[in-house]
Order: structure tokens, then C-alpha cells, then sequence
């Protein structure tokens, strides 16, 4: 069995992540290590509790973690391979009880901004911060607290014995999550791979961005995302985050030697199989 880490606690969109992917190459029961925080999955991996880590990097809603970027290229570890997950929000509650019944609902405040609308029709509902949806759920169940909801997975409510009130009930129904797979003991195949995820800085200088993806373009590399972020101590000069999609692997390794003499710090953070 491999045991993944997990930013939260078991039912959370982690979890869901973690045994979706990992059930496509062959794992049907992850273990699954929680963790506190997305710093504290690397340390899980390097204290030697778990084998691999799931963790989330963007949102089609809410857009990217930024301090998860800071943790790829902190961390010596390679990305894998990565899963998109639909992220459905759902109101659950103890047994027995209507919508009529809650008088208030707890769950992580990004699932608040995103069911905003539904809860709109139950005035009566306060909606509670917590730290984690799925730990809502759990505290729910554990303490048999009556008249209380939470908005968490699916997953969650089958963990917990919960009962669901409202299924789906986001505002935006295409809400993914994108989640990459640290795991070291993976084997990628090169025959199969068909996207990188990098990081680098440039020179301070007019057009240095502009030169380097006019050379990629050059290539056929299709950028599919670019994030940037500044570097400490080092005035209006950032660090480059990039995800490039590519058809043919020999094109590719052509256009990274294309552009690292125009690069500083270059890291490549992973080479893996798109997941779409």
C-alpha cells in the first residue's frame, strides 16, 4: 500500500484527488496521511509518513495558490503527474433533519464564497468559517450536533455518516481544482510525456520575457499557464512559473536548449503526462 499526504482531513477534496488518481494507475486504497498544512505535506514525505503527496496548485474559480509555487520550487520534489477534480459542494447534516432544521453551517471559507447564492434562499442559515470542510463534517458527526450543517464532498458524508440536504449546490458548476502528484517512487514514461512544469528567472531587461516565448512558440510549445512571483531582496525581478503542453518529446528538450542561455535559475519542476 502507499500512503498519500493530504492538506486536510480524510473526506476533503485532497482525499477525493488522491484516490481518483491514484486508482487510474492501479492503487485502489491509498493510505492516506493527513496534514495540516501544504508545508506539512513535503515533511511528511521527507520525515518518511508518507510515500508521495497530493497538493492543489489552482482553481478555475479562485485562480492559483501562489504559496504552493514558493513550495515547488522550495522542496526538491518532482511532479509526477496531475488530476483536475470538479469541485462539488454539497450541504450535509446528522440524520433526520430538513434544511428547515439548520440554523447554521460550517465549512472552509472559500466553499462560503463559493455557495453564496444558494444560501441566499435560507436567510435564517449563518454561515460559520472553519479551517477545513471536511474537518466541518467530522466535528459534526463526532460531537452529534443537531441543527448544524456542513458544506463539504461527498466523500465527507460518507465517512462521517452524514445525510446530504442539497446536492451541488456551488454557484459555478464548472469549478476544478488542478492538483499535482509528488511522488517520488513514480516512473514517468518518456514515450508518453507531454508537458513540464518549470521555473526560472530572466535578465532585467527589455523584452527578455517576450524573447523567450517567442522561441517556444518558435517550437511549437503551447503555454498553458504562467504565473509570476517576486523575488525577495531582489527589486522588480520575479520568478517565472510555467507550464508548457508539447506533442513531440524531442521538440521540446530542442526548445528548452533554445532558451536556457536566456535564462536564470532554470528548474525544471517536473516532466509528466497531461492530465487533459
Amino acid at each position: 500500500m502507499k500512503n498519500i499526504a493530504i492538506q486536510g482531513v480524510k473526506g476533503c477534496f485532497h482525499e477525493q484527488a488522491a484516490r481518483q488518481f491514484y486508482h487510474g494507475v492501479g492503487i485502489d486504497e491509498p493510505g492516506i496521511v493527513e496534514c495540516d498544512t501544504f508545508d506539512g505535506l513535503y515533511r511528511s514525505v521527507d520525515e518518511g509518513r508518507a510515500d508521495a503527496a497530493v497538493m492543489a496548485i489552482e482553481n478555475t474559480v479562485s485562480g492559483g495558490l501562489l504559496p504552493n509555487f514558493e513550495l515547488l520550487r522550495k522542496y526538491d520534489r518532482k511532479i509526477k503527474g496531475e488530476i483536475f477534480l470538479r469541485i462539488q459542494q454539497n450541504l450535509m447534516a446528522l440524520p433526520g433533519q430538513k434544511i428547515e432544521d439548520i440554523r447554521e453551517v460550517r465549512t472552509h471559507y472559500m466553499a462560503i464564497n463559493q455557495t453564496r447564492e444558494f444560501f441566499k434562499d435560507y436567510p435564517w442559515i449563518r454561515l460559520v468559517e472553519s479551517e477545513d470542510t471536511a474537518k466541518s463534517a467530522a466535528q459534526i458527526a463526532e460531537e452529534g450536533l443537531m441543527g448544524i450543517g456542513a458544506v463539504a464532498s461527498t466523500l465527507a458524508a460518507e465517512l462521517y455518516g452524514l445525510e446530504m440536504l442539497a446536492e451541488s449546490i456551488e454557484t459555478y458548476k464548472q469549478n476544478f481544482t488542478r492538483f499535482l502528484i509528488l511522488d517520488d517512487g513514480m516512473t514517468v514514461d518518456k514515450d508518453k510525456v507531454d508537458k513540464v512544469s518549470m521555473c526560472f528567472t530572466l535578465p532585467h531587461t527589455a523584452g527578455s520575457l517576450a524573447h523567450v516565448l517567442t522561441i517556444l512558440s518558435f517550437y511549437g510549445m503551447n503555454l498553458t499557464r504562467i504565473q509570476s512571483l517576486p523575488i525577495p531582496g531582489r527589486e522588480w525581478q520575479y520568478f517565472f512559473y510555467v507550464d508548457i503542453k508539447f506533442n513531440d518529446y524531442q521538440r521540446y528538450t530542442q526548445a528548452i536548449a533554445a532558451v536556457r542561455p536566456l535564462m536564470e535559475d532554470l528548474d525544471i519542476l517536473g516532466e509528466y503526462v497531461a492530465a487533459i
